[in-house]
């Protein structure tokens, strides 16, 4: 183990629980640390339950082909601790070494003690000790799960409250419904911060407007007060300020339109004015790995049948399985190849819900293991792909599958999705040897 993951491994045994949702410790160990919260560069502060890495990819983008600095902290990570904290700097900024990331980690334990405190809570408590340490023109937070008693929502004014997609995951944390659920998103709003909503459900749109009423949060209602569309391919983005004529996003699917269309708005509304150049490549610039990442090289693809594409995606909730199985729609119509899924889950996910997503549009599907206590037996996955009407087969590993595929013979060659869960998207960038940084 590393000395990263040393200290990681004892701060994690310092609560029962992995998800307290609570913010009482992380006032008590801010408060230890000397606030570093009220020393940290402007905040973008972004919550939902789909899209908040890719609308930060794209945030992040634009603002550095402008030439700002940016940190950043998003979770989970993929493959590194390190991923989740980037330090902003020339030429897109770097994530944070392994030395500054241990001195920081040692610093929060320190000031916490043997309190009780969640493994998120001291990373992010840690992450804001490093935020506030290093200069940068923005900070783009990204909370954790919820918003309203999330670790990260301990900033008292940032420039903009962003809400992405809200739909049903994390149930037994958040509500049962997207009522609840978006109430909790609507707790980072703050009083005369604009809060910039991305499109939604129309019973979230209902409660985030109410929620930002209340606290008096300026709204930025996405097909209200700005809207994004796609015209011949293109991004046409357009709010009361004026019309734009954009490059289609670098990152893939329909749903990555409304993701940038976000960033913009979130932009426009903190009166951040960068030039449309620097938009414009942001759009053609941002990365953000295993959301319909093609893997070209490496291990796995190596295994894949000769010809055959290699996708990747984190999805796990009914609403992401929706947006990607409409990017595979999309990518159906432009070259035609035979579709087939490698999938795991948590147990706590609702795999009937992502998976109907796929039906009509999939030949196969591969059923595997995660690595983590609470993955979903293979066997169960592969019981609701062929409940949803879809050939499939439980096989041990990621390794296998591709082997297995191979042996189907398809041609074409395939079209190959692995997806189901972040954290088998970890699994694969690490075996596949797909460095990220």
């Amino acid at each position: 183990m590393t000395p990263v993951d040393s200290i990681l491994a004892r701060l994690l045994a310092l609560h029962p629980k992995r998800i307290d949702l609570s913010l009482d410790r992380m006032w008590r160990v801010l408060e230890r640390l000397g606030h570093p919260e009220r020393r940290v560069p402007p905040v973008m502060h972004v919550a939902g339950t789909n899209g908040k890495g890719s609308t930060i990819a794209f945030l992040r983008a634009m603002l550095e082909a402008a030439g700002r600095n940016v940190h950043v902290y998003t979770s989970p990570n993929l493959v590194r601790v390190n991923e989740r904290f980037r330090l902003g700097g020339p030429g897109g900024g770097v994530l944070v070494s392994d030395t500054e990331l241990f001195d920081a980690l040692t610093e929060c334990e320190r000031a916490n003690g043997d309190a009780p405190i969640t493994l998120f809570e001291i990373e992010t408590a840690a992450a804001l000790v490093l935020f506030a340490r290093h200069p940068a023109d923005m900070l783009l937070l990204e909370v954790g799960l919820g918003g309203r008693l999330d670790a990260t929502n301990v900033i008292e004014r940032p420039l903009a409250s962003i809400v992405t997609p809200v739909s049903m995951d994390h149930i037994e944390f958040l509500g049962d419904t997207i009522e609840k659920i978006a109430f909790e998103k609507a707790g980072i709003f703050r009083r005369d911060v604009p809060a910039v909503i991305a499109p939604q459900a129309s019973t979230a749109v209902e409660v985030l407007e109410r929620q930002a009423a209340k606290v008096r949060a300026p709204l930025h209602v996405a097909g209200q007060h700005w809207h994004a569309n796609v015209e011949n391919g293109r991004l046409v983005y357009q709010d009361e300020q004026g019309l734009f004529d954009l490059p289609p996003p670098r990152l893939f699917g329909r749903h990555q339109f409304d993701n940038a269309g976000t960033a913009i708005a979130a932009l426009r509304a903190a009166g951040i004015r960068i030039p449309i150049q620097a938009v414009e490549q942001g759009l053609t610039r941002a990365e953000w790995p295993a959301r319909l990442q093609r893997l070209t090289a490496g291990k796995l693809v190596a295994l894949a049948p000769a010809g055959a594409e290699l996708w990747l995606d984190g999805g796990h909730n009914a609403d992401g399985g929706r947006a990607v199985a409409a990017a595979l729609g999309d990518l159906e119509e432009r070259v035609s190849r035979p579709l087939v899924l490698i999938v795991g889950m948590l147990a706590n996910k609702d795999r009937d819900g992502f998976l109907r997503n796929f039906t009509g549009l999939v030949r196969r599907v591969f059923a595997v293991p995660i690595r983590q206590d609470k993955g979903a037996p293979a066997s169960d996955i592969a019981a609701a792909a062929q409940a949803a009407g879809m050939p499939a087969d439980a096989v041990p590993g990621i390794e296998e599958a591709l082997r297995a595929i191979g042996r189907l013979g398809f041609e074409p060659p395939p079209r190959i999705l692995i997806t189901g869960s972040l954290y088998l998207a970890g699994e694969v960038l690490a075996a596949n040897g797909t460095e990220l940084a």
